[in-house]
């Protein structure tokens, strides 16, 4: 339990189930709750840098309440750190999730009403009826059948899913369409295709899929690790990664990356890894 990223734990407070391992001055269960805004940061400390996002409807167990900030831990990958407490609110039970890229909730079914909000492609949602080409749902709004899929029913390519990002700014941390980071790339095409994925590329270089033997050919899906970075190729020779190079998540031979990355210095491949859909 020594990675802060994924201990529940700030010394004040910590989760039940680390009494005896962790020191705190006291230990609850959490409060569910889910998040509120189109996207959210996590931060390693309140007015700290971010260090991952969430986006609308994930759900984290709320462990500290404080000042306008929460100490949470995110549900789906085990992320811990500070979000905005304006950012929560109660938790309810998706049945549907944004598929497309992006799309806008709307104040009634109407293409030419005003828009909520924008939400990012994985924000969940609950529907609660339909009328016309659009759903709604439970918190009122109007969203384009469109743009949205079964919260139970994955997609089947992660490399699909993040082709979907191509020309997104990159963004240190970012895990949503209006800024998004290699290892929240990877973690968006992973989750769309119901595979678990933990939030940074060294987390996913130790436990994402099946480490490939030095010299397998790459092909469709695959992820190809550097020292802080990692990629996903779209064919046995192309990938497509997030990256500073051009602040964007954009498509790259295999072969020049490599040479690129290494030529500034940031090192050779380290490991290449595939990964499985679930049965």
């Amino acid at each position: 339990m020594s990675d802060r990223r994924r201990t529940p734990a700030n010394g004040r407070v910590a989760l039940t189930h680390l009494q005896g391992m962790v020191q705190a001055e006291r230990y609850v269960d959490g409060t569910p709750m889910q998040i509120i805004a189109p996207v959210a940061d996590i931060c390693s400390a309140p007015e700290g840098p971010r260090d991952r996002q969430v986006i609308y409807g994930a759900e984290v167990l709320v462990l500290e309440p404080s000042d306008g900030w929460s100490f949470v831990q995110a549900k789906d990958d085990g992320y811990v750190g500070y979000v905005r407490t304006e950012a929560l609110g109660p938790l309810i039970q998706h049945n549907q999730i944004v598929s497309a890229p992006a799309t806008h909730a709307y104040t009634r079914a109407d293409l030419k009403s005003p828009e909520v909000m924008g939400l990012s492609h994985g924000s969940r949602l609950r529907v609660v009826g339909a009328e016309g080409n659009f759903f709604e749902t439970a918190e009122g709004w109007f969203v384009p059948r469109q743009h949205l899929r079964a919260f139970n029913a994955p997609m089947r390519d992660p490399a699909t899913v993040a082709q979907l990002f191509f020309g997104v700014p990159y963004l240190w941390g970012g895990n949503s369409i209006w800024g998004i980071d290699c290892s929240g790339l990877v973690q968006a095409a992973c989750r769309a295709c119901g595979i678990d994925c933990p939030g940074d590329s060294d987390m996913q270089a130790a436990e994402l899929g099946n480490a490939l033997p030095a010299g397998t050919p790459l092909q469709r899906g695959d992820l190809v690790f550097w020292k802080g970075h990692v990629a996903m190729m779209v064919d046995d020779q192309v990938l497509i990664h997030a990256n500073a190079h051009t602040m964007s998540v954009a498509y790259e031979p295999l072969d020049a990356a490599i040479f690129r990355i290494g030529a500034a210095g940031d090192g050779p491949v380290t490991v290449t890894r595939r990964i499985t859909q679930p049965a």
